[in-house]
């Protein structure tokens, strides 16, 4: 087995004769050369990946004013920071909406703000005690006027990320972006070949302390990221690093549609070759790295995958599914994270970024747990009617009405043939035909583009969507688009109101 040691590579680099290459340089190496020999000749790969890190934020020191304050209400540029550390310690999360633009604007907004060198409206309420008796206090700060501005983010750098799509018969707006109806679209996230954790899968280098490439800055692995999962290969980092030090050009600020904001961040961590068994893990490649393609179409934690692919397939732009051809699209850019990867590899040539020892190993056993509930709220099946009447759509809307006046409801679900949801009509509906006089059949009246319910979907979820879409009924479907029954606001208030 051929082996160096990680200070024969600081010396290397030091001296300016450290041979580096990137991730995605990599595999063609160890393919010409075999492992042994691209021990010998390769010092250090490095990686590289750019994408959404929602689970970011940053500590901010304000500095004490005079007379002092005890913060325990803070607003920057009208987002909420968490005042509840110490005095004038403040916590600024990524994904915390404004209070006045919503999901448009949030904490990742305020961070890119202040790393751009723009000033930032300071909002804040104070405790009034003996020592610090300032009520209120607003200010403008630039990012040079907070004492520390520390990065601290709990979950960054997946080592894969699930792809996404979407089986409901409406468009999602997700953490995974848009998706459309009937598999319409798929979305994917991650560098793949680049990806840090990828290339160093068994934590052989990268651990407690590992000196990284965070936003432009030098950074630094805090330990393992929450929801590590390293038995599932979906291990995470917790990193840290100084804001002040920190790029615009590799930290910048979005909001997903109807989702809300989160932080884009680049990150990098150089892997020194020290043996055979690194060599060989940083010679992998997006073929080789497969990821589950999830249903969110069924709203529920545990979501079925839908088939397993590639990071090679998903980079190609299309793949195939249920027999049809279906595009994919990167949440992630991968042109940025190679920039990454590039920007690392010159640093290091340059004998500007060393490799650092790990204080201890990242834990390579554990998986991330379900949240124990220990409520459990209804399922849609539990609140329906099951007394659910259903027409075909070349009745009149005369028996229709019949219908409707003779019996216990406002809505009849229209159904195909074999039984599958077509479409709904109200009461409303019918009283509007029967006023005007123009329609003879339901079917130049029904709602087609209809939503639907599940029978295990939970009750907050229906009346999410009854609300969302200002509607007062979902027939309830089976998984063959069959209606089995009927959920109604008028369930949802009689649910309430046992509750009560």
């Amino acid at each position: 087995m051929q082996e160096k040691s990680l200070s024969e590579i600081n010396a290397r680099i030091r001296d300016g004769s450290a041979r580096v290459v990137t991730a995605e340089e990599m595999p063609d190496l160890v393919d010409e050369l075999g492992t042994a020999e691209a021990v010998r000749e390769v010092d250090v790969v490095t990686t590289g990946t750019f994408g959404a890190m929602c689970s970011s934020g940053v500590f901010l020191n304000l500095g004490h004013s005079d007379p002092p304050i005890k913060i325990l209400k803070a607003l920057l540029n009208k987002v909420e920071a968490y005042s509840g550390i110490a005095a004038v310690d403040l916590f600024l999360g990524a994904t915390q909406p404004s209070i006045d633009r919503g999901i448009d604007y949030g904490g990742a907004h305020v961070i890119e703000d202040l790393v751009a060198g723009k000033q930032v409206d300071v909002e804040v309420e104070g405790a009034g005690t003996d020592c610090y008796p300032q009520i209120e206090l607003e200010t403008v700060l630039r990012l040079e006027d907070f004492n520390q501005a520390t990065m601290v983010n709990p979950r960054n750098a997946y080592q894969r990320y699930n792809a996404a799509t979407n089986s409901s018969d409406r468009t999602l707006h997700t953490y995974m972006g848009t998706l459309l109806p009937r598999f319409g679209n798929v979305h994917y996230s991650g560098s793949g070949v680049l990806s840090p954790l990828s290339n160093d899968p068994n934590f052989d280098y990268i651990g407690v302390g590992t000196r990284i490439f965070l936003a432009g800055a030098k950074g630094y692995v805090m330990g393992a990221g929450t929801q590590h999962n390293p038995e599932n290969n979906f291990s995470t980092l917790m990193v840290t690093g100084d804001l002040k030090k920190m790029s615009t050009r590799y930290l910048r600020a979005a909001t997903f549609h109807g989702y809300g904001p989160s932080l884009y961040l680049g990150i990098g961590i150089p892997i020194p070759v020290l043996n055979e068994r690194i060599a060989k893990n940083t010679a992998v490649r997006d073929g080789e790295i497969t990821v589950s393609l999830t249903d969110y179409g069924i709203p529920r934690r545990d979501r079925p995958t839908v088939k397993i692919v590639s990071y090679e397939e998903l980079k190609s732009g299309m793949i195939e599914l249920n027999g049809e051809e279906v595009s994919t699209s990167p949440l992630s850019s991968f042109h940025v994270a190679r920039e990454v990867a590039k920007e690392l590899k010159a640093q290091v040539e340059r004998g500007e970024f060393l490799l650092s020892q790990a204080a201890e190993p990242l834990p390579r056993m554990g998986s991330a747990r379900p949240m124990k509930q220990t409520k459990e709220s209804p399922n849609v099946g539990d609140v329906m009617s099951r007394d659910v009447v259903t027409v075909r759509e070349d009745i009149d809307v005369g028996e229709a009405a019949h219908l409707i006046v003779n019996g216990s409801f406002d809505h009849l679900a229209v159904v195909s043939g074999d039984g599958r949801l077509m479409g709904i009509i109200t009461a409303w509906d019918i009283s509007k035909a029967v006023a005007s006089g123009k329609a003879s059949r339901i079917s130049e009246i029904m709602t087609r583009r209809v939503y639907s319910a599940r029978l295990d979907e939970p009750i907050e979820l229906a009346a999410r969507t009854l609300d969302t879409h200002s509607i007062s009924a979902l027939p309830v479907v089976d998984k063959e688009n069959k209606v089995i029954g009927m959920i109604t606001s008028n369930h949802l208030s009689s649910l309430l109101a046992r509750r009560r």
